[in-house]
């Protein structure tokens, strides 16, 4: 009940990875492999501090 109203530590970082996911695809779809695959390490970074994040919370 108490953590009703708490927040999602992981939304806006969610939405900061949907983000920089739809960068990375607009890279590519015009041609810069090179900064395509830059901000989709970033991506992919980021997911993994998501994942991170998440199992720590289902361990409480």
């Amino acid at each position: 009940m108490f953590g009703l109203f708490k927040k999602n530590p992981t939304k806006k970082l969610r939405k900061e990875l949907q983000s920089l996911q739809e960068k990375s695809m607009n890279l590519q779809r015009n041609g810069d492999i090179r900064g395509s695959s830059m901000i989709s390490q970033e991506a992919d970074e980021l997911w993994k501090k998501i994942q991170q994040i998440e199992a720590s919370q289902n361990n409480k």
